[in-house]
């Protein structure tokens, strides 16, 4: 009897169970863990094949731009970290380019204000895309399966459909009567009788599976060249945009060295410049290294405190000195990411009252937001930790209905004002300004921690510049407090960002009493409603499982694994 007990744990595990009584997922042979159950469930898919970490990661992309068309995207940018089964760890940087005709002061107006919020609205606002260049640089490098192998399911999708969730039913209602020109959007959730798709019923994508097959059949010249690169070119006449083909043309995505560190026993690799994630997380952790956190109570008073500091510290840092490192040679990231630099900036740290953020003076006084992550792991431990954006919520919400995907709204990651820096947020430092093909600075922190060479955690979240704070904090979750998977993504979190000087925290996880003990140190503390939406992955070594979670607050998101 205790035998087929032990026998019927095993298959479970084997196939994937999911405990009913908690959101975690166990898997012997691989795992993807994503905001939409169905991409996860074609990565998974690809596993099954034969397919590998990387075959499994471009097939998720492609169908999450399908299922999941806030974030998933063909018409934005982003980062992979990818971990390979030898312990080698390599990165590839597929983040958006400013267009060749982009300037430093391209929205300002005659007074040197920005004209119209166009840094982040109209087709001004649209970088270069990335991810299709990305993705397939990784598959050609590093996959086994046949590209089109890999992008067959998410054409399937498109030109078939998949049921309406509520929640995209939720934006399609919010959406389809909005601002004027957001000219895809009146249309893109509508089916064949004209009527939004109600929850339940299949959505289809027809002119957005034209473009995959061009992408299947063609590779990465099926968007930056022929058709789909000669309808972007047109669209952005028509409508006031300035990409080019000889932008798309030119666009190449650049497989980059990770930054790394140690934490304890485990190695942290993240993604560097231009993600300024990496840097930030490293330096966080060193800080926290430093300080020995160990010894700090979770979601005390003395926690959320220390965490903050180190917060206004990191993004200091980050406002002054990260960009693009094709356009930066000199940035200090080795002086950053350094034991050193952790230990003199600990030393500037009162533990008993709040520091004051001196927008003057970024560092020196001290020594959008949408977007998706996936994590995969494979049964050779190779592992993939992919973040991808659109910048906000559905991109700039425009596109050409010949092609049917929307496009980014990413130079308003760019500093926009030369020289202005105020209290309020607003950046103004030298290496993030406007350049053509230079890419804008991103705080997109795709995550692979390790112990003895293997995958140990797989982890990544959406967010604008509270993504950096949500895998600090959740890194933290699982290497210090020693939280499962699931309760490492959905315990407390708070952001810090140095300017505006204040902590955001999630409303109703931070107890009253903590709140006004901060008040009393010097904090500004202002709520929010939810931080991050992570998709995590660690491993159990005395099971021999990888274990998975997808958070909570993503409506479709799952963990798949067999």
């Amino acid at each position: 009897m205790k035998f087929t007990n032990y026998l019927l744990a095993f298959l479970l595990i084997s196939i994937g169970f999911q405990n009913p009584s908690f959101s975690q997922t166990y898997g012997k042979n691989g795992m993807v863990v994503s905001d939409h159950y169905l991409a996860s469930e074609v990565g998974v898919e690809i596993l099954k094949k034969g397919g590998n970490a990387v075959d499994a990661t471009v097939a998720t992309a492609f169908a999450l731009a399908v299922t999941h068309p806030e974030a998933g995207n063909i018409g934005g940018g982003g980062f992979i970290v990818l971990m390979k089964s030898d312990g080698e760890v390599t990165t590839f940087d597929f983040r958006e380019k400013a267009p060749l005709g982009a300037s430093p002061s391209m929205f300002l107006d005659e007074n040197g204000k920005i004209k119209d919020n166009s840094n982040h609205s109209g087709l001004l606002s649209v970088g270069v895309p990335g991810t299709v260049a990305g993705l397939y640089q990784a598959h050609q490098k590093y996959g086994k399966l046949p590209w089109k192998d890999l992008v067959n399911p998410a054409i399937k999708l498109a030109k078939k459909g998949f049921p309406m969730s509520w929640g995209l039913y939720r934006a399609a209602t919010r959406l389809a009567g909005g601002n004027e020109s957001w000219d895809i959007m009146r249309d893109y959730f509508r089916g064949a009788d004209g009527e939004i798709v109600a929850p339940g019923e299949l959505w289809k994508q027809a002119a957005l599976a034209k473009t995959l097959q061009e992408i299947r059949d063609h590779g990465r010249d099926g968007f930056y060249k022929g058709k789909v690169a000669e309808e972007i070119e047109s669209y952005m006449k028509a409508n006031g945009g300035i990409i080019t083909k000889a932008d798309l043309e030119r666009y190449e995505a650049v497989e980059r060295r990770p930054v790394k560190s140690t934490f304890n026993d485990f190695e942290i690799f993240s993604m560097p410049p231009p993600s300024s994630g990496g840097v930030a997380l490293i330096e966080m952790m060193n800080l926290m290294e430093a300080a020995d956190i160990s010894k700090v109570e979770f979601n005390s008073t003395a926690y959320v405190h220390l965490v903050a500091e180190a917060m206004r510290r990191a993004f200091a840092d980050r406002a002054e000195f990260l960009g693009d490192p094709d356009f930066n040679p000199e940035m200090p990231v080795d002086k950053l990411i350094s034991k050193e630099f952790a230990k003199a900036r600990f030393k500037t740290l009162d533990l008993t009252k709040a520091s004051k953020s001196d927008s003057s003076r970024y560092g020196q006084l001290y020594g959008g937001d949408h977007t998706t992550h996936f994590s995969v792991v494979d049964k050779d431990g190779n592992a993939i930790s992919m973040t991808y954006t659109l910048e906000n919520s559905y991109g700039v919400k425009m596109g050409s209905s010949k092609l049917g995907f929307i496009f980014n709204n990413e130079m308003g990651d760019f500093n926009p004002i030369p020289g202005v820096t105020t209290s309020t947020g607003l950046i103004g430092s030298d290496p993030n300004l406007v350049a053509p093909e230079k890419r804008m600075l991103s705080s997109m922190t795709p995550t692979i921690v390790a112990k003895d060479g293997k995958p140990y955690l797989v982890i990544g979240s959406p967010g604008g510049r509270t993504i950096i704070n949500t895998v600090f904090q959740t890194v933290l979750n699982v290497l210090v407090y020693d939280m499962r998977i699931d309760r490492a993504i959905e315990a407390m979190k708070i952001h810090h960002q140095w300017l505006p000087d204040q902590i955001t925290y999630e409303r109703n996880l931070l107890s009253p009493d903590t709140r006004k003990a901060l008040e009393q140190m010097g904090h500004t503390l202002r709520p929010t409603t939810n931080l991050g939406v992570l998709m995590g992955i660690t491993y159990d070594a005395a099971l021999g499982v990888y274990v998975g979670a997808a958070d909570s607050s993503s409506e479709d998101g799952a963990a798949r694994a067999y």
